[in-house]
């Protein structure tokens, strides 16, 4: 039988122009959190758009307390990690806004060191000893542990000064500026309690205008206890004496004695005392040691 030929008919392609422009449209209207990373921040370098930013903000705000908490754990109390996130998110800004896709960085990686530079920055800013100084007590510091772990104790002042091969004098310099006056917040935790409350640093320190009731009851006794079978005259040598710091001669001059009638009536006095406190003697040495 004679073959027949047959021709194929050309398959009309459905054009995909359309197809993309709506999967686009469609993706675009996607919520943020939906979209791939890479896109948005394409849109963002295109169009500065505020929403973008403060989604980046939002997104990336768990690296600012990431730095911020390795930084503060090396910081005393009185530093507030607030004020470390503060500047961090600061730094997060400044990483936004200048952040380049076709650098080939992750984003990540290009906004750590910001973050953590803008958290320096803030420390230094409330720093009040001068950079230069905290530089030299650094470098004494790291001499003095050095020695420590060699030597095996406390070095000496010459010993350090060696070590950094410095002369005594220029040591004695470097020390002076190193030795700058710190400054303690009185709500520094100074030890923690079984209860929920912290001591802090405010809660020991010593207030000196206050009165010992104890005290002032003992002096008052120890005070009638001395001057008890004593004359006007002779109450007045002792308060002249070892109160006003008068000498014998003045005191004469004062009481219209002399000299050496109020030297011995003094000598007289504390011999009468010292017999009459040798009972008490042990109560008083007590009461001072506690």
């Amino acid at each position: 039988m004679p073959k027949t030929s047959t021709t194929a008919k050309p398959v009309k392609r459905k054009s995909t122009t359309a197809g993309k422009r709506a999967t686009a449209a469609a993706v675009k209207n996607l919520p943020l959190e939906e979209r791939d990373i890479l896109d948005v921040w394409k849109e963002y370098q295109k169009t500065g758009s505020e929403e973008i930013r403060n989604f980046f903000l939002t997104k990336y705000l768990p690296l600012v307390k990431y730095n911020a908490e390795r930084i503060y754990a090396k910081l005393p109390n009185e530093v507030d990690i607030d004020d470390l996130m503060s500047a961090g998110v600061f730094g997060l800004m400044d990483a936004v806004d200048a952040f380049d896709l076709d650098r080939g960085v992750k984003f990540e990686t290009y906004c750590a060191p910001r973050i953590r530079g803008a958290i320096l920055d803030e420390l230094r800013s409330m720093d009040w000893v001068p950079r230069l100084v905290r530089s030299r007590t650094a470098k004494v510091e790291t001499a003095r542990k050095r020695l420590i772990t060699r030597l095996g104790r406390q070095p000496t002042e010459e010993e350090i000064a060696k070590e950094m091969d410095l002369p005594m004098e220029e040591y004695n310099k470097l020390a002076k500026d190193a030795g700058a006056v710190g400054v303690v917040s009185l709500n520094r935790k100074w030890f923690e309690t079984d209860s929920n409350k912290d001591v802090r640093e405010i809660d020991v320190l010593k207030d000196n205008r206050q009165v010992n009731p104890y005290k002032q009851v003992q002096k008052r006794d120890l005070r009638d206890l001395l001057t008890r079978g004593l004359s006007r005259a002779e109450r007045l040598i002792l308060i002249l004496y070892y109160y006003e710091e008068m000498t014998m001669k003045e005191i004469g001059q004062t009481l219209d004695l002399s000299e050496s009638r109020v030297s011995q009536m003094h000598s007289s006095i504390l011999a009468r005392l010292k017999a009459q406190m040798s009972h008490r003697t042990k109560e008083f040495e007590e009461d001072e040691t506690q």
